[in-house]
């Protein structure tokens, strides 16, 4: 996906490209079908979709974090700021496909990220679903860094009711495609809370199936709001 996902071109060139298929984002609808109904709310690069300390992805901050802010009131999202990657993008919402996985931003826009609309709005109480490519067929997209946050850093989302919701980073991890863990992936790190997570491909580019083999899960918490 862009900036996070496959190589991506025209659909048409899939079989070519280096366009990520279905296959991990089923993996990620599956989890959503069966994950979802459970809780408030539930939820694709060039060579080196997973980059810097793939041993460190989920390990415990070394620095304290903030306490949660309380849940802000339903709002669609506009734009993804993560001040860490330069990542100025905006955010389109996005569905399911004829498939029935969830869309990825559309394969022209590789700066855009897109946000599961059936589900939380970023701020709101409940786990809110982000998604994005990590690289085209020809250059990084706007998740191709994902990887290399760390616990404590800050994601932002300027929402259309002018609130700007601040997450802080609590956890990053690359889960594989085989034994994906969805309650892993998005369940609720604890409970009332506003959370977020941005989602790309990760691991290695299978040729055979032309997809990744893992994906990035970036959990955070809504710790602070500005306007």
């Amino acid at each position: 996906m862009s900036e996070q996902d496959t190589r991506e071109t025209a659909p048409a060139a899939a079989p070519q490209g280096r366009l990520v298929t279905g296959i991990a984002w089923a993996v990620l609808l599956l989890g959503l079908w069966l994950w979802g109904r459970e809780a408030t709310d539930v939820r694709e690069g060039i060579s080196r979709p997973a980059t810097g300390d793939m041993a460190a992805a989920g390990r415990p901050p070394d620095v304290p974090l903030p306490p949660a802010h309380a849940p802000l009131g339903d709002a669609r999202p506009q734009r993804l700021d993560v001040p860490e990657l330069g990542i100025d993008a905006p955010v389109v919402a996005r569905g399911l496909d004829g498939e029935g996985a969830i869309e990825p931003p559309p394969f022209d826009q590789p700066g855009t990220v897109g946000w599961y609309a059936a589900g939380v709005t970023p701020g709101a109480a409940g786990t809110a679903l982000m998604v994005g490519h990590v690289d085209t067929e020809t250059r990084p997209a706007v998740f191709y860094e994902l990887s290399t946050l760390e616990p404590g850093e800050t994601i932002r989302v300027v929402r259309e009711d002018a609130a700007v919701a601040e997450f802080t980073v609590d956890d990053v991890q690359v889960l594989t495609r085989d034994g994906f863990d969805a309650q892993q992936a998005y369940g609720p790190r604890a409970t009332g809370r506003s959370e977020l997570r941005l989602i790309t491909c990760g691991g290695t580019f299978d040729q055979a199936t032309h997809s990744y083999t893992a994906n990035v899960v970036v959990s955070a918490y809504l710790t602070a709001t500005a306007s």
